[in-house]
């Protein structure tokens, strides 16, 4: 009886065998190195012949057809029959990536660094051009541009450089009774100018030139600005501010521009409120107070030296007047101060780089300026340039030259240097006149 299963041979029983010359087994006479075995044949018939003396399964319990296990032939072949065990050059082990479909061990290539920084690049200027042209298109939206300058009439040609008479009015449009109250503003009706300056920018340095608000001028022919009435001059003598007061920005631009014969190109106002929320937005502003103030009626308590104001604080300090003897003069002196470090704190990296500190100061500002319908963004970026300029020593500020009081007791401007003045700035050339 043959007890080997069946399809094993005579050679392969041989093999196994301690002193056999065909096997190279433990013992085995041959000098080659045992092979790798061979994966031996396992046939099974077919389900219902009942080979091997085994009834048939029945139907209901049928086994699938297996696969046959045949050396080298169909079936799984895992190369056993060839003695190509893992890593051989056709095994679907773990080879080198050639035919199978294993891990790949090989080295990985070396990053495209050039590639990344590439992208990276692409990127960060694709998001920063998005957030630039965002930012314009919302800043602008924000402009009050409330005020049309095509409503002046007989106006003088303009020069070189641009000019802004820049405005603050005591406007108390939406205020609260406490703002009033912190703010010491009182609850007048209306509005009137607080100060007035005339900004002008060019190729020779920024000049700010202080208007006192009770500077003596001719009010001349001008059309109104709601009812498009003209209105003729008769040659009466107010204070500055109370063109203002009658007719609003249009007939205060035409009568700068009538009593000095400078062009007015832009206009910008702020009021009250406006004013104390752009310095609280951008954490305060530091100044040197030369001395000691205390005013009553502006709110204004400061020891003298250096000092962070904030916004409440800011306003009392540029609407001191008693604490100065009662001098607008002074107090124009102390607004041209304050304004060119506001200015000069807004446009620093600071502030312009940090989105926390840049959107707050810009939502700030552009809700509480009123401008003339021509004025930009980049005119009013210009602007601001141009007073920090003014206290980094690079310009001029100065007050309008004065010649004394007029016969009614107002400031009276002096006629030879204002008329010296305006060609200098006319022609963009170095300011050399003094002023008050």
């Amino acid at each position: 009886m043959n007890d080997w299963p069946q399809g094993w041979s005579d050679d392969n029983r041989a093999g196994n065998g301690r002193g056999s010359r065909r096997g190279h087994g433990h013992g085995g006479a041959s000098a080659q190195p045992e092979s790798a075995r061979v994966m031996r044949q396992v046939r099974r018939g077919p389900t219902g012949a009942g080979a091997g003396g085994y009834p048939p399964a029945p139907p209901q319990q049928a086994v699938p057809q297996q696969p046959s296990y045949v050396d080298g032939q169909g079936g799984y072949d895992s190369g056993y029959n060839t003695g190509q065990v893992y890593g051989g050059a056709g095994g679907g082990g773990r080879g080198t990536g050639h035919g199978g479909g294993g891990r790949q061990d090989g080295p990985r290539p070396a990053p495209d660094w050039r590639r990344r920084t590439k992208l990276t690049g692409i990127t960060l200027v694709t998001v920063l051009v998005i957030t630039s042209v965002g930012t314009y298109f919302w800043a602008d939206s924000k402009l009050n541009r409330e005020v049309d300058l095509s409503k002046v009439i007989d106006r003088p040609e303009g020069g070189e450089g641009t000019n802004y008479l820049i405005v603050g009015s005591d406007s108390r449009e939406g205020m609260t009774a406490e703002q009033k109250k912190d703010l010491h503003t009182g609850s007048a009706e209306g509005k009137r100018t607080d100060s007035m300056m005339i900004l002008h920018t060019g190729d020779n340095g920024s000049t700010l030139v202080s208007l006192p608000r009770d500077s003596n001028v001719e009010i001349p022919s001008f059309v109104g600005s709601d009812s498009g009435k003209r209105y003729e001059g008769t040659g009466r003598q107010v204070k500055l501010n109370a063109a203002y007061a009658e007719d609003g920005p249009e007939l205060l631009v035409r009568t700068v521009e009538f009593n000095t014969g400078l062009r007015i190109d832009h206009y910008v106002e702020i009021g009250f409120a406006g004013f104390a929320n752009i310095v609280d937005a951008v954490g305060g502003v530091e100044m040197d107070i030369p001395r000691a103030i205390k005013d009553t009626k502006s709110g204004a308590n400061f020891e003298k030296g250096k000092q962070t104001l904030n916004g409440e604080e800011a306003l009392a300090f540029v609407r001191t007047r008693y604490a100065l003897a009662g001098s607008d003069l002074d107090r124009t002196k102390n607004q041209q101060k304050f304004l060119s470090a506001l200015a000069g704190q807004v446009a620093t990296p600071g502030t312009v780089l940090n989105p926390f500190k840049l959107y707050p100061t810009m939502g700030a500002g552009l809700d509480s300026l009123i401008v003339d319908k021509e004025m930009g963004l980049f005119d009013l970026a210009g602007m601001f340039w141009a007073m920090k300029s003014v206290s980094g020593g690079d310009g001029t500020s100065m007050n309008m030259p004065l010649a004394g009081n007029s016969a009614n007791g107002n400031l009276q401007w002096d006629a030879t240097k204002v008329k010296e003045l305006v060609n200098q700035l006319k022609n963009d050339e170095k300011v050399t006149v003094s002023g008050n």
